[in-house]
C-alpha cells in the first residue's frame, strides 16, 4: 500500500501530462502530493521531515510553474530536492556528527555503525547523482522527454533501494536466540 502511495503522484502526473499538458500535470501533481501526505499522516500519525520538505517543494515549485506559466520550475524541483538531501546528509554526518539515516531507521534496523556510515555515504552519492541527472535532462531535453525520464527514471531509485536491501540484509544484527539441543 505504501509503495503505491509513493508512486501515485508521479503516475498521475505522467497520465495528466499525456492527456493534457505540463500545467495540468503540475496541478495534478500538487493535488496528488497533498492527498498522498494526508494518507501517510492517517496511516503513520506523523510525517517525516523528508515528506514535509518534498511536499513544500512540490507546492512551491508547482505554484511558481502555474503562476509564471514557466515549466522550468517543476522540471528543476527534483534537482533542488536531491541536492538539498545530499547537502543535509553531508552536513549532518561530517559537521554535526549525526547520521540521520540511523536516527530515522535505527529503531527498525540494528546495524553496525560502519554500515550506517556506508549507507549514509551511499545516499549522499545517490542524491548527488540524481540531482545531476535530473538537472541535465531538465536543461538539455524537451519537456516531453523530461516527463518520460521522470517515469522511466524510476529505475534508478528502484535499483538503489534493491541494492540497499541486499547490502543491509547481510549486516542486520539479529538477537542471539538460544539453540535447541
Amino acid at each position: 500500500m505504501k509503495t503505491l502511495l509513493d508512486f501515485l503522484p508521479i503516475l498521475l502526473f505522467f497520465g495528466a501530462y499525456k492527456f493534457a499538458d505540463i500545467y495540468v500535470a503540475t496541478g495534478v501533481l500538487m493535488a496528488a502530493s497533498v492527498v498522498q501526505m494526508a494518507a501517510i499522516y492517517l496511516i503513520d500519525r506523523k510525517l517525516q521531515t523528508m515528506h514535509k520538505i518534498t511536499l513544500a517543494l512540490v507546492l512551491i515549485f508547482g505554484a511558481l510553474t502555474l503562476m509564471l506559466h514557466d515549466e522550468r520550475f517543476i522540471k528543476w524541483k527534483p534537482t533542488v530536492l536531491y541536492a538539498a538531501m545530499a547537502i543535509a546528509l553531508t552536513f549532518a554526518v561530517w559537521v554535526l556528527k549525526k547520521n540521520f539515516l540511523k536516527m530515522m531507521l535505527g529503531s527498525q534496523l540494528q546495524l553496525p555503525d560502519a554500515v550506517w556510515m556506508r549507507l549514509n555515504v551511499a545516499w549522499i552519492g545517490y542524491c548527488v547523482f540524481m540531482s545531476i541527472v535530473n538537472g541535465y535532462v531538465a536543461a538539455y531535453y524537451t519537456t516531453e522527454q523530461w516527463v518520460d525520464f521522470k517515469l522511466w527514471g524510476y529505475v534508478f531509485p528502484l535499483a538503489f533501494i534493491i541494492g540497499q536491501g541486499v547490502y543491509v540484509s547481510r549486516h542486520i544484527q539479529h538477537e542471539d536466540k538460544p539453540e535447541n539441543t
